[in-house]
């Protein structure tokens, strides 16, 4: 790989085998800080369901290296925004080492205020006198006040917090404790992880200044700059071989949660030269509805981590991927949303805008785009109160079908493109902690998108209410099914019902609303599949037959979408 030309006499002098420790190390470093956050933190949100990403930014903020299962919306760029926001507060000669500096402030990060980044100066070298970079987690918090549904404004959410010391060079702030722990409903949980957030600040400090110091911190920093110089060739020799035009494509969203009304999501892909630009200037304004996001933790995010799915895992997810990488987007759209919009949803809008412009592509690279995702968290929040009194409050979100590619059938059931590796709490789990235990979780038959491959499936989840509570939903994708590519059709939507167990009677739960759940009720989450790729009549008939065993696909189905029939014994035949 043929390195940007770099005027420093570091980067001329380093080596090679150097070069991949040091990359490498950083990347380590990173992943040790997830597992141990994973251990030690209090919340299932954190330690099972992984909301959250480690990373390491340079001294001017910019995202050097990433834990490889973080949540991509997190280090896409949250975690560098609030480093250059105490920078600017701040400014360097007043952040000491031993600071520790926490951020979720909307104007910042652009996402709800659950999302909170934590971090701290890394100073390395003799008597630790430069300042390498910041060492970063950003954690979604579990709780931190606000109301529980339907907010028409940022202050409606939440505790706010602009880049604010927790600790002052060594020593703990005992009044910010304060502050949070009593603008919570869950103060054990949230206190918990956080302490496990501090940890794993703190170590990943030491550990990078470590590093730094066994190579020397020039060698260091050359390191960092030829590393992000690295990715941005990278990234530009990917784009240039696409073909130079203006690619574009129109979805909706099913609502803003505030109306019926649809919400279009129009997005242009221009490609000229080694670069690339995505064109929102035709997406939604700001809704009235809480599913908005700012530029940095919207847009920006969205383009960021559509880019990197489409480039493949090879290359490191860093500030130099992404340099290749421009915007037109005006203020005041949905994902460009002033700071006192109310965003406490601003994740329902990312899977299918990611999705949306990997499509745009799919004539530019069309062995590439594989079939649209189930594209939705599908997700299903239980909370109330116990007999005790103590609040409780658990999400839960389907994992459904990824979209076919040119080369094998859709994978799934996974979480969305705006998720990353984060898993479903298990279930004895859940039912240990929440009143309700687990019924029902299968494959979701004909769930996925027809084609010469065909999509992913997903899965059929019923949970039996065993205690009073709430129940809220968050799930999209009805107007816009997980489209097919290159001739493949579109998969099955997502549902959720309820089922009264009084009176029998079923309900759509479609939509953000506090349904009040007795003992007994039952909530069925069944998620959507991924689209096609290809012509289903090119589809190999020995695998039509192994869905068919399988229970993927019923003979209904494969006898509408594939044009076989089958026999009493069980096998399929063309004709």
């Amino acid at each position: 790989m043929q390195d940007i030309a770099h005027p420093t006499s570091a980067l001329a002098a380093i080596d090679p085998i150097t070069l991949e420790v040091i990359r490498h190390a950083l990347v380590s470093i990173t992943n040790q800080i997830d597992a141990n956050i994973k251990r030690t933190a209090f919340s299932p949100y954190i330690y099972e369901y992984n909301d959250f990403a480690v990373g390491f930014v340079g001294a001017d903020g910019q995202l050097v290296a990433q834990c490889t299962g973080g949540m991509p919306p997190f280090v896409a760029d949250s975690v560098g925004m609030a480093v250059r926001d105490g920078l600017l507060i701040y400014g360097k000669e007043r952040l000491h080492h031993g600071d520790v500096v926490v951020c979720n402030h909307a104007a910042v990060q652009g996402q709800h205020l659950n999302n909170t980044v934590m971090y701290t100066p890394v100073y390395a070298g003799p008597r630790r006198a430069s300042l390498i970079g910041f060492f970063a987690i950003n954690v979604h918090w579990i709780e931190i006040g606000g109301i529980q549904t339907n907010s028409t404004d940022i202050f409606m959410e939440g505790l706010q917090l602009r880049s604010i010391k927790l600790w002052s060079k060594g020593e703990p702030i005992e009044e910010v404790y304060r502050i949070i722990e009593n603008n919570t409903r869950m103060p054990l949980e949230l206190m918990g992880d956080i302490a496990a957030q501090l940890a794993g600040c703190l170590l990943g400090r030491e550990m990078t200044a470590e590093l730094a110091g066994k190579y020397g911190v020039d060698t260091f920093h050359g390191a960092v700059a030829r590393i992000l110089d690295q990715s941005e060739a990278a990234a530009r020799a990917f784009i240039a071989g696409m073909a130079d035009g203006v690619y574009s494509v129109e979805t909706w969203l099913d609502n803003d949660r505030s109306s019926d009304v649809p919400v279009p999501i129009k997005v242009k892909v221009i490609v000229a030269g080694d670069e690339l630009t995505v064109d929102y200037s035709e997406i939604a304004e700001q809704a009235k509805g809480p599913i908005n996001s700012g530029y940095y933790g919207g847009g920006q995010t969205i383009a960021r981590v559509a880019f990197k799915y489409l480039i493949g895992s090879a290359e490191m997810a860093n500030e130099g991927t992404f340099r290749p990488i421009k915007l037109i987007l005006p203020p005041g759209k949905l994902i460009s949303a002033d700071p006192t919009a109310p965003m406490f949803m601003y994740p329902t809008p990312f899977p299918t805008v990611i999705d949306a412009v990997i499509k745009a592509l799919e004539t530019a690279l069309p062995a590439r785009v594989p079939g649209g995702h189930f594209g939705t968290h599908t997700g299903v929040r239980f909370y109330g109160r116990r007999p005790d009194g103590s609040f409780f409050d658990t999400h839960d979100s389907g994992h459904g079908g990824w979209g076919a590619c040119a080369t094998h059938d859709g994978a799934g059931p996974f979480r969305t493109m705006a998720h990353g590796d984060t898993r479903i709490i298990p279930l004895e789990l859940q039912e240990s902690l929440m009143p309700f235990r687990i019924e029902q979780l299968s494959l979701r038959e004909d769930s996925a998108g027809a084609g010469k491959f065909r999509g992913g499936l997903g899965f059929r989840k019923v949970y039996r209410i065993t205690a009073p509570c709430n129940l809220g939903t968050n799930l999209d994708r009805t107007l816009c099914p997980p489209w097919g590519v290159q001739g493949g059709k579109e998969a099955r939507p997502r549902r959720i019902t309820v089922v009264e167990a009084a009176t029998g009677k079923q309900i759509r739960a479609d939509k953000e609303n506090a349904y009040r759940l007795q003992p007994g009720d039952l909530v069925c989450v069944e998620t959507g599949g991924g689209g096609g790729y290809g012509p289903p009549a090119e589809r190999a008939l020995e695998l039509i037959q192994r869905d068919l065993d399988a229970g993927y696909v019923s003979t209904v189905e494969a006898a509408h979408d594939y044009g076989v029939t089958v026999g009493r014994d069980g096998k399929a035949q063309r004709g």
